[in-house]
Formats: structure tokens, sequence, C-alpha cells
């Protein structure tokens, strides 16, 4: 089968969209298709071109085997919801010239957020005479609007306008989760259309391995009970009240320590809590590339996904998750709903309520407090589940069948 994956994030960038094209793409090459992806020149998360790409507007190159097109993207660095649009669109725009130097292919792939993309993709395939596959990991615009983003209701209004033609439009539908699986077949698409196509994990990457001594030691992190949180620092996640829970564990658990990596929106806001708090027990790493990623679990002892409390949260399903379970690391989980079960049925780490302190303090404390027993349960049972449902080799197997059904 001839596949091209058009996405706006791929490596060298690191995220959840990145990572998870890239593992489809290479285990769809593992399992003899012809992939290519077509994607932006990385700018993510610092709204910057590196040097290497700086200047063009379209680059052929193979990534670990992958056929990659790159066109011209407009960089968003920190700004306002509409200098974040003019670089959705520019690379709405062009894209199609990478779709078009894709060649022949039977299936296109368009990944949202952003829904624009959408577009370029529909069109490009019924050019091409290829199917329309949308894959939608957030529900757009009603995520925006929720986290109070977006706010102009004729702007809404054209957005959900877009999001029904699309799913209108699609040959087939692909979600992240359960959750937003039932949100689509709500809007008036069949139920064979639609089929969930997970995040998951390269579970030979990341597994349980030995204490990174250079991070003990950077940290000081001998004899510590360590929480880590790795990935984006946005609004979403509410990580304000993690650091507020770190605050009573200083107070009452001084073998408690927290890493914290990543970047985003929030990182001056956190950072400056952190210093009003006057904690001791909370280190900022910044950034990490995904080749630091397992040493950062190998020193973790709980790693942290936290949400805000929100109805459309409830349908989320973290990847966060994944690494941290196949790399043998209990969850701690701030959220409700379907991942919320997922951790509580399989086993795979504790769940506190989102946005309340006490709740989320407490059960660090019952981590912290685990007999041994218990967490070596849990630290195997995340392991095996890795393995059995999200590795990506089983996930494309899914797929493969959706695509040829």
């Amino acid at each position: 089968m001839r596949i091209v994956y058009l996405c706006q994030h791929f490596p060298p960038e690191t995220g959840a969209p990145q990572i998870r094209v890239y593992e489809v793409s290479k285990e769809l090459l593992a399992q003899g298709h012809d992939i290519q992806v077509v994607t932006a020149f990385p700018h993510h998360p610092h709204g910057v071109i590196p040097d290497d790409y700086k200047g063009k507007k379209y680059e052929f190159e193979k990534w670990d085997g992958i056929p990659v097109h790159r066109t011209w993207i407009y960089p968003s660095k920190k700004g306002t919801f509409y200098k974040r649009l003019v670089s959705y669109f520019s690379f709405t725009f062009s894209s199609f010239y990478g779709l078009m130097k894709a060649g022949k292919v039977d299936v296109i792939i368009v990944n949202s957020p952003p829904i624009f993309l959408g577009l370029t993709g529909l069109l490009s395939a019924k050019l091409k005479g290829a199917k329309f596959v949308f894959n939608v990991a957030d529900v757009w615009p009603e995520s925006a609007v929720k986290l109070g983003l977006v706010k102009n209701k004729f702007f809404i209004k054209l957005a959900e306008i877009l999001e029904s033609f699309l799913y209108k439009h699609s040959w087939k539908i692909a979600t992240a989760t359960d959750g937003i699986k039932s949100y689509i077949i709500n809007h008036s698409q069949p139920e064979d259309k639609v089929f969930v196509l997970p995040n998951g994990v390269n579970t030979t990457y990341f597994q349980p391995a030995e204490r990174d001594e250079a991070y003990v030691e950077k940290f000081g992190l001998q004899n510590k009970f360590v929480f880590s949180y790795g990935g984006n620092l946005g609004y979403a996640q509410g990580l304000e009240f993690i650091i507020y829970a770190a605050k009573k564990m200083q107070e009452t658990l001084p073998q408690v320590h927290f890493l914290i990596a990543g970047a985003g929106p929030e990182e001056e806001k956190l950072h400056q809590l952190t210093e009003e708090l006057g904690l001791m027990n909370v280190s900022f790493l910044g950034h990490l590339p995904l080749n630091e990623m397992p040493k950062l679990f190998s020193v973790t002892d709980v790693s942290i996904v936290p949400l805000r409390d929100l109805k459309l949260f409830e349908g989320a399903r973290p990847s966060k998750i994944f690494p941290a379970a196949s790399s043998g690391v209990p969850v701690l989980y701030c959220g409700k709903g379907e991942s919320a079960e997922i951790i509580s049925k399989n086993g795979i780490g504790l769940v506190a309520t989102p946005e309340n302190v006490d709740s989320i303090a407490h059960t660090m404390y019952e981590f912290v407090e685990m007999n041994e027993e218990d967490r070596k349960e849990m630290q195997a049972n995340g392991r095996n589940l890795a393995i059995n449902e999200y590795s990506w080799s089983s996930i494309v197997k899914d797929l493969l069948h959706n695509l040829t059904k």
C-alpha cells in the first residue's frame, strides 16, 4: 500500500504528535508498505527554524529511512492565537506542494489539529484518486473553545462548519481515543467509518533500566523518592496544582523530589510560583530531547500525568502514560474518565482528583508509603500492558486492518 502521512510536526521535534507519526511510519515501512511523510520544517516548541533548514521552501530527506518532504512554514513564537493561525495556514498552503511531490498514492492520512490541513489532504486525495483518512488526535474547535483559547463566535462557527465538512467527506476517520470516536459518531458519522488509532510506545526503546548516575548526581537524588513530569508546560496540564502539592511534600516528606522536564507557555509562571513558595524540592530540566527521556524514567519512582478538571478531558488518553508504563514506572494520573479507567483497571498507578491539591498530595503519600510488593506489581503491570496492547507493531496492524477491510 502507498501511504502519505500529512502532519505539521515531525522529528527532530519532540512531542506526542511527532512521535506518533514517526513510529507509525517506521512500523509501516517495517511491514513492507510504501510510506512518505509531508511535514513542515522543524520549529516547535520555540518557534525557531534550525539553521540547517532556514531560508528553504522545500526539502526532501530520509529520516531514519522514512522519506520526508518538508515545506515552508511561518514559525510562530509564543504569541497570540491569531499568530498561530498564520503559522497553521502557511503550512496548509505550502504542504500542497509536498503532497504533489509525493507522487501517486493510495491513502492520504492527515493529522489534526491543525484542522485546516484536512482541506489540503482532501483536495490532494481528490486530485490523486486516493482515499482520505482524517486522523483526529484532538477535537477542534471544541477543545480550543473550552480551554478559552478561541472566543470569536464567527470564527468558531466557521471552524465547526469545516469540522463537519471534513468528517462527512473523509473516507475513514481515525481517532486517538474512544471518547473522540464517540464524539464523532454522535456528530452523524456512521460507526463503521470511525476507528481508534491510539497513542502507543516503542517498547524496545522504553524499558526498565538502572538509575542513571549522572542524573542522580546532577540533581542530588541520592536516597530520594522521585516524582517526574515530562512534556508540554501548558495551560491544559494544570501543573500549578502539582507545584502546590510539592509544597505539602516539602513540609512533611523531605525525601521527596520533583523533576519537571519540558517547555511551553506556562513555563515562566511555574518557575515564579516555585520561587514564591520557596520550594527546594523541585528541579526544572528544560526541554529534553527524546534520547534523554529513558534516563529521566530511570531515576523516576512515579511519573505524573496531570490534566485540568474539564469534561473535555474525560475522553483524553495522554501519550505520556505509555512510555512510563513501558519503562516500569507507576503513573500518578490527575484526571477523570477514559485514562483514569485504564490506570485503575490495569493496576499501573493511582488516580487523583484533577485540580485538587489535597487529593494529589494524598495520592503522593500513598505512593511513598506503598509496600515493595505492590510497587513491583504496578511496575510489571505497566510493562505488560505496554507490550500487549500499546506497542506500535500491534497498533499499526490494527490500522492496516481498518484501511483494507
